[in-house]
């Protein structure tokens, strides 16, 4: 009788009575408190970017006293407009061709017969140091296409970086996509061109868009693989970065310029992120 007894209050016990760490108590407000700190940490320093850029002294670290001259001198020296309108198109280009090449690839690959081998392909450039790869499109622009560095090599070495992010965010509309609709619009009769604009165009445009932000933001922002591949070309982190490492007097202005950018691109990655996953979720 007592055997049972201490079998039975054995095979009752939880997780909880036996004090596993994967059950401790303080794990919730931890991840709360340490959630809270990362968002401190991610947004406090856009937002004192944002408040130093209408600082009179910014260098001082002193938001007071408040002054637009720094905007002002930004927009009386146009040295910036080139390098920011070559950002401008460059991104354009590289988001628009990421978004249609990484649907096309994106419809195919999952119907392949090793579509995981495929994929790992597409995405080691993800993986591949910037210094690297850059060095790398640098030699195949010069030595192989015997291409002159400035716009189109960016825009290459953008695409190469740009398109696996773009693929992914195609794969997570592509992967759960009920193939039994294509089938179903087939028998009906339907051509593949009706097809797929009628049916898997509509459903994969939240990806597509999202797609093509996505590889707009990252060319927009992109340094470290221009550096190999612009030639005398000048984007704007290019420039950014020159005018920062050489002349202090401008790094008030590159805060003014800094926070425009800020507000136009946080937008635009918020605008996104919606796309990606709140109207897929609709969906």
């Amino acid at each position: 009788m007592a055997i049972s007894e201490h079998t039975h209050l054995t095979s009752t016990t939880t997780p909880q009575d036996r004090g596993e760490w994967s059950y401790w108590s303080g794990w919730k407000p931890l991840g709360k408190w340490g959630g809270l700190l990362m968002l401190f940490c991610i947004y406090f320093p856009l937002a004192w970017l944002a408040l130093m850029s209408i600082s009179e002294r910014p260098l001082s670290g002193i938001p007071l006293p408040f002054s637009l001259q720094h905007y002002r001198a930004l927009f009386a020296d146009t040295k910036w407009v080139e390098p920011f309108g070559a950002s401008i198109l460059i991104a354009l280009l590289v988001g628009i061709v990421s978004a249609t090449v990484a649907t096309l690839v994106g419809r195919a690959l999952p119907r392949t017969r090793n579509p995981g081998g495929l994929l790992l392909l597409f995405l080691l450039p993800l993986f591949v140091p910037g210094m690297s790869l850059g060095a790398a499109l640098f030699i195949f622009a010069r030595s192989v296409l015997e291409l002159k560095l400035g716009f189109w090599s960016i825009f290459i070495g953008h695409f190469v970086w740009a398109f696996p992010f773009s693929l992914l965010i195609i794969l997570v509309l592509t992967t759960r996509f009920d193939n039994r609709l294509i089938e179903a619009a087939s028998d009906l009769g339907a051509s593949s061109w009706r097809s797929f604009w009628d049916i898997e165009f509509p459903l994969l445009m939240p990806g597509i868009i999202g797609a093509g932000l996505f590889g707009f933001l990252l060319s927009f922002n992109e340094v470290l693989r221009t550096i190999f591949l612009r030639g005398t070309e000048k984007t704007m982190p290019v420039w950014n970065w020159i005018m920062a490492a050489s002349q202090q007097s401008q790094v008030p202005i590159i805060f003014a310029l800094a926070t425009i950018v800020l507000l136009v691109t946080l937008p635009l990655l918020a605008g996104m992120f919606w796309l990606v996953f709140a109207r897929l979720d609709k969906s």
